[in-house]
């Protein structure tokens, strides 16, 4: 099916084969409904001449619907045959292009319908023009919602381009609603008017109207069937396909696309599927990137709190690192290099933190400082601390590259956010984060390039204290009385 309808888009021929296969439909209704009546049977002797007359409208209309359904494909789908996308105009004409043939056949046909009935009144013995109009009529109307059904279909396969061209677009000849209307009164309503039509006709015999009846009864059903499995076919189809995207979505799989194959509201729907995944990963990259800029905790902070956010005072362990001779190191090497060997460092130093549990609060050029216990609370801030400084050293040595001091201490400190109404920054401030920076100044003239404070190492878990030794009491600038320090213990001591 889906290749016939791209075949029949893509030929010059296409449109007019459609009007050729609906006008016949609405032609065979009508013989239906004459033979019924019994039309043949009161032709008079002079019936050559009245054939030759009921078809002169025929074969006019149908040459004129051909010509004007090729002049169509040439005007509506000449982007297609020049390989480029519809202009804004073509687009729109596209979209109504089903509703405008179908009325343009409507109009079309009541001249001939008029001009048959009054020959058949003319030149045969049945008079019943009412009855006999009524149903050519009601055949013609049945041709239209043919011709209707099927160029909806034909153009399913253009709405994507016309959609990338005009956006979401609901055109009111092409909603649902009327997609259903018109099947229902193609399937059902007009055959079942004509068995009425027929029916009513006093002039035919009783067993002629019955048969007649029960002929179109059979055809209804046929056509009914077909037409609403189709009209199912077109509805189930997307909302399918909407229902597996929207599943793959919830499973947090955004790179999803639904095709837009409709101008009603389900291709509005298959719209705001694909709007749906292009804002959900968006939005991923937005905080994927947040979370680079300010640590993953923090953005989840932000992101789940309202954009009044404060902070409180607790106690937390922070760690301070430096490199050592930076300044030196930046004038002797290229600038390029200088950098990646700092970008390697500063990865070693978030993952350190972030294993256990610590926020890389901020970078501060060849510095970083990381903070454990905010802004979330850990049961104990010093142990992770600890083992996060000595993952460091130790793998700052091991790759040679830089040499690093660094500091750790432990107090309590305000964390939160500061900043204006337009521009807010977490950050921790207090006595602990200052002693930690002291200490890695001088923790960059000890052997094993850690110092840390007492208060982190009383408040860590036995088995990392035994991990570490009493150093010295310093004077750190800025800090009363002496620090008492410790480094950790060398392997193999």
């Amino acid at each position: 099916m889906n290749r016939l309808v791209r075949w029949l888009l893509r030929s010059h021929w296409g449109l007019a084969l459609v009007v050729i296969t609906a006008n016949f439909v609405g032609v065979g209704a009508i013989f239906l409904i004459s033979w019924a009546g019994g039309v043949f049977s009161r032709v008079g002797d002079d019936w050559h001449d009245a054939a030759w007359l009921i078809a002169i409208y025929p074969a006019f209309g149908f040459t004129l619907g051909i010509g004007l359904a090729i002049y169509d494909r040439r005007k509506h789908l000449r982007w297609l045959d020049e390989g480029r996308k519809p202009t804004p105009d073509e687009a729109r004409q596209l979209i109504r292009l089903p509703a405008a043939i179908t009325v343009r056949a409507v109009l079309i046909w009541l001249p001939g319908i008029i001009l048959t009935v009054w020959l058949v009144d003319r030149f045969t013995d049945y008079h019943n023009t009412i009855v006999i109009g009524a149903g050519f009529i009601l055949g013609a109307l049945e041709s239209a919602g043919v011709i209707y059904l099927i160029l909806d279909r034909l153009i399913r396969p253009t709405v994507p381009i016309v959609a990338a061209v005009l956006g979401p677009t609901v055109h009111p000849s092409a909603t649902v609603l009327v997609r259903v209307l018109v099947t229902w009164a193609v399937s059902g309503a007009l055959p079942g008017l004509i068995v009425i039509v027929v029916l009513s006709d006093r002039t035919t015999p009783a067993s002629d109207r019955v048969r007649a009846a029960w002929m179109f009864s059979i055809v209804a059903l046929a056509v009914g069937m077909l037409a609403t499995a189709l009209l199912a076919r077109s509805v189930a189809t997307p909302m399918r396909a909407m229902y597996r995207a929207l599943d793959r979505i919830t499973r947090g799989e955004l790179d999803v696309r639904v095709p837009v194959g409709s101008a009603s509201e389900i291709g509005r729907l298959e719209h705001s599927v694909n709007e749906l995944a292009t804002t959900l990963r968006e939005q991923a990259h937005m905080e994927d990137m947040f979370g680079k800029h300010v640590g993953s905790t923090v953005a989840e902070r932000a992101l789940a709190g309202s954009a009044d956010l404060t902070g409180d005072v607790r106690t937390v362990s922070a760690l301070f690192i430096d490199v050592t001779g930076s300044v030196r190191l930046s004038a002797e090497m290229e600038p390029v290099e200088f950098v990646h060997k700092l970008n390697r460092l500063l990865a070693t130093v978030v993952a350190a933190t972030e294993d256990n549990g610590g926020l890389v609060n901020k970078f501060q050029g060849d510095a970083a400082l990381c903070i454990f216990g905010a802004p979330s609370a850990l049961r104990d801030n010093a142990t992770p601390a600890l083992r996060a400084a000595r993952r460091i050293r130790d793998e700052v040595v091991a790759t040679g590259e830089l040499d690093i001091g660094i500091g750790v201490a432990r107090g309590k400190v305000f964390a939160g956010d500061v900043g204006s109404d337009t521009r807010l920054e977490f950050t921790v401030i207090g006595d602990a984060v200052n002693e930690a920076a002291r200490l890695t100044t001088v923790a960059k003239e000890v052997t094993r390039r850690v110092l840390v404070s007492d208060d982190v190492v009383q408040a860590s878990a036995p088995a990392e204290r035994a991990k570490w030794k009493r150093h010295k009491d310093l004077r750190l600038r800025g800090i009363p009385g002496r620090t008492r320090t410790w480094t950790d213990i060398p392997p193999n001591h």
